[in-house]
């Protein structure tokens, strides 16, 4: 069996393989049922004989609508959303600031600009979280970004597809970064009542990482589509959602995820809540500069 995913990420290398009959068809057969390419399952079955877990799964927590509409009750650990992931964004319990993890560890970003380590037992109302390590071939360098919608055009083209999910780490010297972090907010105040009173932090010639993901549009009110960026400095002093940035030499790492799982709250109030507004106003709101 010769064996190349679709597209030309060079984090990916060939494997050839021989299969004996029944195993061949065995897998046939699966690929058959399941409408899923061989090199999918392959993949994942070698993540979890190999014990990696959810390597290339994007795992989130609730939905971007529910966060709009002010349900900011934590309702995972940290501990928990490790088991799923090492690296992603978020936000903990009564919307108290904003979460980055990077390399397996997770940060909170205070709105008094503090950032400290969050302990296993927080927890989280929504998040977003994969397995990332990255890896020297995959890195791109980005020569110079003006501004968030100049390295956003780097970023589109190191994606080969609108209808995919990706994981995006960016690590070098920032010129310039702003983030913004949210106070605490009581249950029940939207998103955007929230975000109008955010705390906006500015950091000039900064050695850091921007961690994040870009998703499509097409699951509308499950999450936030387009690019959403956390900061984190890496004398782990500074960090925040980002607003703005610039800088020269940036590494990159922009890598396909091959699938989402959401987990959705049990809650009385997520069950009970009107969500069928749509967020996206809201969220471009909440996720830009004033």
């Amino acid at each position: 069996m010769a064996m190349s995913p679709a597209g030309s990420e060079a984090s990916f290398r060939q494997l050839t393989v021989d299969l004996p009959p029944s195993l061949w068809q065995a897998l046939e057969a699966a690929v058959e049922a399941s409408g899923e390419t061989v090199e999918h399952l392959v993949r994942v079955a070698l993540s979890e004989r190999l014990g990696i877990g959810d390597h290339g799964t994007l795992f989130q927590v609730s939905t971007a609508a529910a966060l709009v509409e002010g349900l900011y009750k934590g309702v995972v650990t940290v501990a928990e959303l490790s088991d799923h992931g090492d690296f992603g964004i978020g936000t903990l319990a009564g919307l108290d600031g904003e979460m980055v993890a990077l390399d397996g560890r997770f940060y909170q970003a205070r709105a008094d600009g503090a950032v400290v380590e969050v302990a296993d037992s927080a927890r989280c109302p929504y998040a977003v979280v994969t397995r990332f390590t990255p890896v020297e071939n995959e890195r791109r360098v980005i020569d110079e970004a003006t501004d968030l919608a100049g390295l956003h055009a780097h970023l589109d083209g190191l994606r080969e597809s609108a209808n995919a999910f990706y994981a995006i780490r960016i690590d070098g010297r920032f010129d310039s970064v702003l983030t913004r972090s949210v106070s605490p907010t009581a249950e029940g105040v939207p998103l955007a009542e929230a975000a109008a009173s955010q705390t906006e932090m500015e950091f000039s010639d900064v050695k850091g990482t921007l961690v994040g993901f870009w998703s499509p549009g097409f699951l509308g009110g499950a999450l936030v589509s387009g690019y959403h960026l956390h900061f984190l400095s890496d004398d782990r002093q500074s960090a925040g959602h980002l607003l703005a940035c610039s800088g020269r030499s940036l590494a990159a790492v922009v890598r396909r995820e091959s699938e989402f799982r959401l987990s959705l709250p049990e809650s009385a109030a997520f069950l009970r809540a009107d969500l069928s507004r749509d967020p996206s106003e809201a969220l471009r709101a909440a996720e830009s500069k004033p």
